[in-house]
């Protein structure tokens, strides 16, 4: 088949590389000028399934609260709010109800187990190298914490995660850079969990795409699809609509003012994560693997001969300005568990991005109900850790195979259903 990827974050690149290893030809549109240019430039990079789960879960709408009177919060809420935001939020307070959560976490969880495989499948099939360690440590500050967190192993263990609870001086085995000046009660290891360069995964994967026949176009603004000819691209600044045998909508946040004239209501909207990137001075003082912080909700994680340190979630503001509370926020942990770490006087990278995120957490993934249109889009804070699994998936739906995982509840008919 003749299919058009809009798109080339990590999750139309890994459906590039599928559908081009399955024998279509494949072209993919992104209005960047480079892959990986958006959500999955700068992010955390970790993957841990165990931990993918909704924003929306319950006790979530008093965490935001006293997040707002935080200087530290995680959550924060900016103006000026647009009318998505405020209808996302509408959204998302519904989805907070503890079967709606339960629900949507077993199918994120399923589909992150799923996609951690593939990924390996992946690298081992391709030799790729690129900046990953292996090993994830939880840190809890306080007692408090530790009682808090303890319906959240409830749910590792029902999900089959490997993960061990551990003192802090066992902590300290693990990962030997940790301030001892900073309390740590306990902390949770999970070994098989693992952080990598979301981007450099990308970029590689692209080439082996490339090199089997898919081909990459950038700075292409693309105009809406239509309902006469859903499956034509044409560029929004005018030119020959191309006809597709299928399209895959990649698009992040994007993706609902493509498919708004096809009728599809798909109620995206962007919360806002940073992260700030710095090289390692001494190695002995930073992270082996990754970390995070669970109080702060700030991941720091060692990629190659960085450091890098994100976290924050912020409904609203301006898109393109960085906040300088959240990336104080960032330095406050960062200097409070790995002082001396990184070289923060010069050529350190501080970045925004946009999850795009839909108010009950798990993607949209499948066929639209417009035929020849596909959806594989809203993936969230999860991106990387869903990227490789969504891709598998949206192949084998497009080459009508079974895709080998659940997908209850990941159809746009769920959006549709007003769920």
């Amino acid at each position: 088949m003749k299919i058009a990827i809009v798109g080339a974050g990590i999750i139309g690149v890994t459906t590039a590389w599928e559908l081009a290893a399955d024998g279509h030809e494949v072209s993919v549109f992104e209005r960047r000028g480079a892959a990986a240019e958006e959500s999955s430039f700068a992010n955390a990079g970790v993957v841990a399934p165990g931990y993918v789960t909704p924003w929306a879960a319950p006790g979530m709408r008093g965490k935001v609260l006293r997040s707002l009177l935080s200087k530290h919060g995680a959550i924060k809420v900016r103006w000026p709010l647009a009318a998505r935001d405020i209808g996302f939020m509408a959204r998302w307070q519904k989805a907070c109800k503890l079967e709606t959560y339960l629900a949507n976490r077993t199918r994120m969880q399923r589909l992150a187990f799923y996609s951690r495989q593939r990924l390996h499948e992946i690298v081992e099939a391709r030799e790729m190298v690129y900046e990953r360690s292996d090993g994830y440590l939880v840190l809890l500050r306080s007692k408090r914490e530790q009682k808090l967190v303890q319906p959240g192993l409830d749910v590792l263990r029902a999900a089959g995660t490997v993960f061990r609870e551990i003192n802090a001086d066992e902590a300290r085995l693990v990962e030997p850079a940790l301030s001892a000046d900073t309390s740590l009660a306990c902390a949770i290891h999970l070994p098989e969990d693992e952080v990598g360069n979301c981007r450099q995964f990308a970029l590689l994967l692209k080439w082996e795409a490339e090199a089997l026949g898919a081909q990459f176009h950038f700075n292409c603004d693309l105009a809406p699809l239509t309902r006469a000819a859903p499956t034509s691209l044409q560029l929004a600044g005018g030119s020959d609509a191309v006809r597709y045998d299928a399209v895959v909508m990649c698009a992040g946040l994007d993706s609902a003012k493509l498919l708004r004239p096809l009728g599809l209501r798909i109620p995206l909207a962007p919360v806002h994560g940073h992260s700030v990137s710095a090289n390692i001075r001494e190695p002995l003082n930073a992270p082996r693997s990754a970390v995070m912080d669970e109080r702060f909700k700030v991941a720091i994680t060692r990629l190659g001969l960085r450091v890098r340190v994100a976290g924050s979630a912020e409904i609203g503001g301006a898109p393109d300005q960085l906040n300088p509370a959240a990336l104080q926020t960032l330095y406050k942990v960062l200097h409070d568990w790995f002082p001396g770490a990184a070289t923060l006087q010069s050529g350190v990278q501080q970045w925004k991005g946009a999850r795009p995120m839909l108010p009950d957490g798990p993607p949209v993934l499948g066929a639209s109900g417009i035929p020849g249109v596909w959806l594989n889009l809203g993936h969230g804070s999860s991106g990387w850790a869903l990227s490789c699994g969504s891709a598998r998936v949206l192949a084998d739906l497009i080459g009508a195979r079974d895709p080998g995982v659940d997908l209850e509840g990941l159809g746009v008919e769920r959006l549709t259903l007003g769920h």
